[in-house]
């Protein structure tokens, strides 16, 4: 229950944002929230209403409220993500612009601090882009936040490039370095159900933002002067609409943005990853696999199109009802290629139109998801970013590092499979395991291109592939022109997606994995899950009654296999991770995840030489059931299985 105090200090919370929020949906939504609240109390519909979107810090009360030291969204993993509401938790246009203000300032900050006497030589720029999604009950948009950063930036004396129109993520990752600015913004929620919306900041190497620069922006957004904006930025913004019908209340520069993406896509054209692939091969309408391309609601169709154009590929079947951007996501209320039946428009469409392979970009087309019809079963198979990650690796050793002078390396986050470690370890090439999340892989691959590798791959398993160092994000665009290559290439030799990867297994081993999460809405029992996995630092050594051969806590720096029993990978103890490796070869780790309110496992056990992967899987199954058990108290913790909701 709220106290009065807590109550009065919710409302002058309320208010204070109202009167601050440009947009005059959103401020008058707040406005008669309050005034219903102020009638009727605070224990109703409303008071809790006003409670969940205005929380207030247990020890303020209206005598000592002070509006920055309130909860708000998170600036977290490369930016914010959060539902599309009022209120300093939601993105809405006063968040975006508090927190575009405070980008802008760190931004004038560091270029005020850098070194050297040129530093004044070239101009400060930055560039936006921005998908389709939108609230238009409330007149939010990814489109109106776009606007809102380019005002802001301008005033602040950078200049500031909009993408004419929706773009996809990767394009934005490109254009970072194409027209060398300082930062870039990408407006997208990715694959979050419809009612959310991001804003993901990109650093001027092109790479997602990391630690240390994502704790100096997040302080530079709460900084007092940040938090009220600047100028009237929707007197600005009326009259831009009312003068202009371009795509962007005439802010994009068309021009500028179809020579990025005419570079983006030379840019794969000469990277090696285009084979050259017999004519006859690729046109073969006899073996050459039929294959369905979804965009998922999303901006990816018209960049998949291009890409097959690039690689020479016949063209593919697009699934009609979801080829177009569609804010409401209207077949798919889940539009990420990963979830359970996300896939099932598409394979429908696929089977009807005698298709053998359905591929499939996430909304803002940095992710790719891929299935195959079982010549066989009459089946689809849904492959798995380690299966992807597998397919894709061995490609790129075979027909893209062979003929490069070079030498090669590939990166993986380390929850994703050891299989690509195997495969460098029997091949050559040099491996690299990062910590999860594109910041880290993308910044891997940049300072081993540096030291002269060339690197062809980099992925984690949640579907994100990064081919042959064209941007240092996952890219769905250019990494659905090489899958589809190698499709065709296995086609034309009579075998198949599932086939050649038994092949990989056959020489590499069996990797099979149980990748899941329950659901927790509670951070003091994740924190509490993972207290208890330390054991008071005297960690286990044995789980279920399996012996553990060595743990790695990247919460604290831990690892036991080095001599000074420090971690090689940077710790972090807000966002905790734990790996168990097994004496019998299985791995097992956990961690929290950074966008969504889950608590994520990742089990995976290697075969032994020759075993068949339904004993693997045996072995597998068996023994994550007493891992989950043993480590996480699925039950007594309150923690929900996806499957059971």
């Amino acid at each position: 229950t709220t106290s009065h105090g807590d109550a009065a200090a919710n409302l002058l919370h309320a208010k204070e944002w109202s009167r601050l929020d440009p947009n005059p949906k959103t401020s008058t939504y707040v406005q008669n929230l309050v005034e219903q609240v102020e009638v009727g109390g605070s224990g109703d519909a409303d008071g809790r209403q006003l409670r969940a979107l205005f929380p207030v810090d247990p020890n303020t009360n209206a005598d000592n409220y002070r509006s920055q030291l309130q909860p708000r969204i998170g600036f977290g993993t490369a930016g914010l993500r959060g539902r599309m509401e009022p209120g300093p938790l939601g993105m809405n246009d006063l968040t975006v612009i508090q927190t575009a203000q405070g980008l802008a300032s760190y931004v004038l900050r560091c270029r005020e601090s850098a070194e050297g006497a040129n530093k004044e030589d070239s101009t400060l720029r930055a560039v936006v882009g921005y998908d389709h999604r939108s609230r238009s009950q409330l007149d939010l948009s990814s489109k109106q936040f776009a606007a809102y950063t380019k005002l802001v930036f301008e005033h602040a004396g950078i200049e500031c490039v909009i993408l004419d129109g929706y773009v996809a993520t990767p394009i934005l990752a490109y254009a970072v370095t194409n027209i060398d600015a300082a930062v870039g913004i990408m407006v997208t929620a990715s694959h979050n159900p419809k009612d959310d919306d991001g804003y993901k900041v990109y650093w001027k190497d092109g790479c997602q933002i990391r630690p240390p620069i994502d704790g100096a922006i997040a302080a530079a957004i709460v900084e007092k002067e940040n938090l009220v904006p600047w100028i009237d930025y929707w007197e600005k913004l009326r009259n831009l609409k009312a003068g202009s019908n371009g795509e962007c209340y005439g802010l994009s520069d068309a021009i500028k943005t179809k020579s990025i993406e005419d570079a983006y896509f030379q840019s794969i054209q000469s990277s090696g990853l285009v084979t050259k692939m017999d004519k006859n091969v690729a046109n073969a309408t006899a073996s050459a696999p039929t294959i369905a391309y979804t965009a998922m609601h999303g901006v990816g169709h018209p960049y998949a199109k291009r890409s097959f154009e690039t690689f020479n590929l016949p063209p593919f079947l697009a699934v009609p009802s979801q080829r177009d951007p569609d804010p409401n996501f209207s077949t798919v209320p889940f539009p990420n290629p990963e979830e359970k039946g996300a896939l099932d428009e598409a394979m429908t469409f696929a089977t009807k139109n005698k298709c053998n392979i359905v591929l499939a970009n996430d909304p803002d087309a940095d992710r790719l998801g891929v299935a195959e019809l079982g010549k066989e079963s009459g089946k689809w198979m849904t492959f798995t970013g380690d299966q992807i990650g597998a397919l894709l690796g061995h490609w790129l050793w075979e027909s893209v590092a062979k003929h490069s002078d070079r030498p090669v390396a590939m990166c993986a986050s380390t929850v994703s499979s050891k299989m690509l470690s195997a495969m460098g370890q029997a091949e050559g090439f040099r491996f690299e395991e990062t910590l999860t999340g594109f910041k880290w892989i993308g910044s891997r691959a940049l300072s081993l291109q540096e030291q002269g590798y060339l690197v062809l791959l980099g992925y984690e398993e949640a579907i994100g592939f990064s081919c042959g160092g064209i941007i240092p994000d996952k890219d769905g665009i250019s990494a659905i022109g090489v899958i589809a290559t190698m499709a065709t290439d296995c086609y034309s030799r009579g075998e198949t997606l599932s086939s050649h990867l038994q092949h990989l297994h056959d020489k590499y081993g069996e990797f099979v994995s149980n990748n899941g999460y329950y659901f927790c809405n509670d951070p003091a029992i994740i924190r509490r899950i993972i207290e208890q996995m330390r054991n008071s630092g005297k960690y286990y050594e044995s789980v279920g009654g399996y012996d553990v051969e060595s743990i790695r806590d990247l919460g604290i720096g831990y690892d036991s296999t080095t001599k000074d029993k420090k971690a090689m990978l940077p710790s972090s103890a807000s966002s905790p991770m734990i790996t168990f490796r097994f004496t019998n070869g299985c791995v097992a780790q956990f961690r929290a995840s950074g966008t969504e309110p889950k608590f994520k496992y990742y089990i995976e056990m290697r075969g032994k030489p020759g075993e068949k992967k339904v004993e693997v899987e045996k072995r597998l199954i068996k023994m994550s059931g007493a891992v989950l058990e043993e480590l996480l108290h699925p039950a007594v913790n309150g923690l929900i299985l996806p499957s059971s909701l």
